[in-house]
């Protein structure tokens, strides 16, 4: 345990000293929120929605924060240190692979909160942001979303060859997320073949769920999002512990 605090410590205060994470998942949600709060305000959604454009897009925005943590930061940060031989020094000591990867992930799950309760703040004083649905609903699914999001991003780095293949496979990985999961457009609004691609990313799951919770939504519709989240993280993060590469 005390290893595991002490490169806790460490790890944060490389991480904080870029600013790449700060700007990209903390600020840039916050951003995006406005300026959707600003443009739409209180419209529907869509065409005879109960709910409003901002209502549905505080639960989408909030995932930006875990896209861009979890598919772009995780794998750079792990393929990085193994490219500069930082791993294989790791590796004569009695740090293991699923340390250095816990503590990876929790480094940007407290990104992705920082993230969260900025955007609730923004929603909630600016914009009267109200839950229609269940806070602890909304939560659990969101760290399910967090969790799943995050594993992707540890199987990519933990087998990644070096920081370029992991940049490559992570943009190839974030920026369709980003674009056609819902995160910025919504999903009701997608034309039908576009659902169906859309239908194939996991984040697009991940959306679902926390717009079913926030919203208060029949969870029944959303149940199998729960489920391929939920086959995304195991599967994800056997593979990153069992072939994670320290050279």
């Amino acid at each position: 345990m005390k290893a595991f605090r002490t490169m806790l410590k460490i790890e944060t205060k490389l991480s904080l000293r870029g600013i790449d994470m700060l700007i990209f998942a903390i600020c840039m949600p916050v951003v995006i929120l406005i300026l959707l709060g600003i443009i739409y305000g209180n419209k529907p959604a869509f065409e005879g929605a109960a709910y409003s454009f901002f209502e549905q897009s505080f639960a989408a925005v909030a995932t930006i924060a875990i896209c861009g943590g979890g598919v772009m930061g995780l794998p750079l940060v792990i393929s990085d240190y193994r490219q500069k031989k930082i791993l294989k020094r790791f590796q004569v000591t009695p740090v293991s692979p699923t340390m250095i990867l816990f503590v990876q992930l929790v480094i940007y799950t407290l990104y992705a909160l920082c993230s969260l309760i900025l955007l609730l703040i923004v929603a909630v004083f600016f914009f009267e942001f109200q839950m229609r649905g269940s806070w602890l609903q909304f939560l659990g699914f969101y760290f399910i979303v967090l969790l799943s999001i995050f594993s992707i991003g540890l199987m990519t780095g933990g087998i990644a060859k070096n920081t370029k293949s992991a940049g490559i496979i992570a943009s190839i990985l974030y920026f369709p997320m980003l674009i056609f999961s819902g995160s910025t457009l919504p999903y009701e609004v997608m034309p039908v073949s576009l659902q169906r691609i859309a239908d194939l990313m996991p984040l697009t799951h991940g959306i679902k769920l926390l717009k079913a919770s926030s919203l208060g939504l029949p969870l029944v519709n959303v149940s199998f999002s729960l489920i391929v989240m939920i086959v995304i993280a195991i599967l994800c993060i056997v593979i990153a512990v069992r072939y994670f590469k320290w050279e």
